[in-house]
């Protein structure tokens, strides 16, 4: 396997600093983020080299085969986080915070984001929306947890945004993404992720906020992208966004494998003597003669 590129050099050994994103940003150097559910999947990212892993609510979809991400429980996001944790030894890993779980108040929003800190090892959390968020952000932000927010699309309360469609395609809508994006700046977020939002809008967005912005289908002038895992591989067979890119077909490949290991199982060609186990012959003679 290869190594990270030579720009992650300074952090191979330790975590990515958190001011580094900020910095990256500065020098017009992009940031990669992938989602990631389990201590493979996060070892696999952690020595493809990027910065972030996202254990993301989309496990609701991607994992556990519900058809949106509302379903996802903090009981089932803290064992996928705690997961990738093991996994993941120098990316920062933000929890997904799932739907619930911050939304009645500033109180239990900030109790489930020690959660994560606490049991699920994170080292950030990530939150949708604005508006009421807003405080939620800086009661967490408060008690010394990073936090990164989302706007555009937000899948938590896609119902309401009339279905999973592209966000600010107005000129008031566009406004007002600006102004949500700068409020969570000022109430403390490290990052933002921006989702489905109009490539002039979003970079709008980048230009305006100090701290960096993640692209998902947001265009490419955003400080970094990201991507769901199970998307990027070929391992999701649900409905896939326009702004999916698959890098790769695996989800062919294990069907494949599997089909040859059913084969050879059917027709008595697996296991083969290297697969098998032998006992010493005066045990085994030991054996019959006992029976």
């Amino acid at each position: 396997m290869s190594s990270p590129a030579p720009r992650y050099a300074s952090w191979t050994h330790g975590k990515l600093p958190l001011p580094e994103l900020a910095e990256l940003k500065r020098r017009g150097e992009k940031i990669v983020m992938v989602t990631a559910y389990d201590a493979p999947s996060a070892r696999l990212a952690d020595a493809a080299g990027v910065e972030l892993i996202l254990v993301g609510d989309s496990a609701a979809m991607v994992v556990l085969g519900h058809d949106s991400t509302v379903p996802a429980s903090m009981d089932e996001m803290l064992m996928l986080t705690r997961a990738a944790t093991r996994g993941a030894k120098r990316p920062l890993v933000v929890a997904d915070m799932p739907f619930g779980s911050f939304q009645v108040s500033d109180e239990l929003a900030l109790e489930n984001a020690i959660r994560f800190v606490k049991d699920g090892s994170a080292d950030a959390v990530k939150v949708e929306g604005a508006g009421p968020t807003l405080s939620r952000v800086r009661a967490i932000v408060e008690a010394g947890i990073p936090v990164m927010g989302h706007i555009g699309l937000t899948p938590q309360s896609a119902t309401a945004l009339g279905g999973f469609k592209a966000q600010g395609r107005t000129a008031e809508q566009a406004r007002k993404l600006v102004a949500d994006a700068r409020k969570l700046e000022a109430a403390g977020c490290f990052a933002l992720v921006l989702e489905a939002v109009p490539a002039a809008v979003a970079a709008e967005v980048s230009r305006t906020l100090a701290i960096p912005t993640i692209g998902i289908g947001a265009g490419r002038e955003c400080d970094g992208q990201v991507l769901v895992w199970h998307d990027l591989l070929g391992l999701y067979e649900g409905h896939s966004p326009r702004f999916v890119k698959r890098y790769a077909d695996v989800g062919t490949e294990i069907r494949r494998a599997l089909e040859a290991y059913a084969e050879e199982v059917r027709s008595g060609r697996f296991p083969e003597d290297q697969h098998t186990y032998a006992m010493p012959e005066e045990e085994l003679e030991a054996f019959f003669a006992a029976r």
